[in-house]
């Protein structure tokens, strides 16, 4: 299996003028998880750490590019990155930035890896929620492993995690195009997908293009909006979504497919996007 293009920090993930930073890191998918966790604090979870966010801190989770959030965590405190931070004192993100950073990492140390976006059924019961995880090569077993780089000892026992983090069931993360197959066979149910009191397939459908763009090295953010995405199920078109749940679940059997779709307007990151918790468009 080819997966060279997942090897090499690229676009979003390229630490760029901070590449030095990475130098000395710890080896490894486990050893650069708990680095990630020390430098971040999840902006809706950081009140299970003792930490209150103020807007200007809050503001710190729309942050897009890796190089930009390097910037910033130095900015505070100039020490190694292996150094973990005071939980007051890390950059605030969301699923998407442990994600992005832990796989920013990772590929500086060759271990290919990308950003899966879908849902996570261990946060809250009988509900599928809005997540990202990382999913890395493992040589040794010569296959894509799921990897929850958000989840540290705190969270385990504040969500009442069972299972590895390191190695995430594929029935406790669903990346998109699993979730909108099996919604579509009415295996379940759309209402127990999405954040708040956001759910549906109109959301499925939103984070199947989300994965999509970051199979293309395109990670936005979860609330980035273009393309395909709608607001309601009835303006979908599902035979379009159903191709794209393939090769969301199988991506490396449709290379050629994720490349024609990085050139569909449907698909395609464009040059600007609609923030739709700030309420804007956004240039990138």
């Amino acid at each position: 299996m080819n997966v060279d293009r997942y090897e090499r920090p690229v676009a979003m993930s390229d630490p760029g003028r901070h590449a030095a930073l990475f130098n000395g890191l710890p080896q490894g998918p486990g050893a650069l998880a708990a680095t990630v966790q020390g430098l971040l604090i999840h902006q809706h979870i950081a009140p299970a750490y003792g930490v209150t966010l103020g807007g200007d801190r809050q503001a710190q989770s729309q942050v897009r590019a890796v190089e930009t959030m390097l910037g910033e965590i130095v900015a505070r405190d100039a020490r190694p990155l292996a150094a973990a931070r005071a939980v007051n004192e890390r950059q605030v993100g969301v699923c998407r930035h442990f994600t992005l950073l832990h796989v920013a990492m990772l590929r500086t140390q060759g271990i290919p890896a990308r950003a899966r976006c879908g849902f996570g059924a261990y946060f809250e019961a009988g509900k599928y929620l809005d997540h990202w995880v990382t999913e890395y090569w493992n040589e040794d077993s010569k296959s894509w492993v799921l990897f929850d780089s958000q989840i540290d000892h705190r969270q385990r026992e504040l969500f009442g995690i069972g299972f590895d983090a390191a190695d995430v069931p594929r029935d406790q993360f669903l990346v998109a195009g699993d979730a909108w197959s099996l919604c579509r066979a009415e295996s379940r149910d759309p209402c127990a997908f999405g954040i708040l009191d956001m759910h549906g397939l109109w959301f499925i459908a939103g984070n199947l293009v989300r994965d999509i763009g970051a199979l293309n090295n395109r990670e936005m953010l979860p609330w980035d909006v273009w393309g395909a995405m709608r607001m309601q199920d009835s303006e979908l078109d599902l035979a379009f979504f159903d191709r794209l749940a393939i090769v969301s679940r199988e991506p490396d059997a449709h290379v050629d497919e994720l490349a024609e779709l990085d050139r569909d307007e449907r698909v395609r990151v464009p040059g600007a996007v609609f923030n739709a918790v700030l309420g804007c468009v956004q240039e990138l």
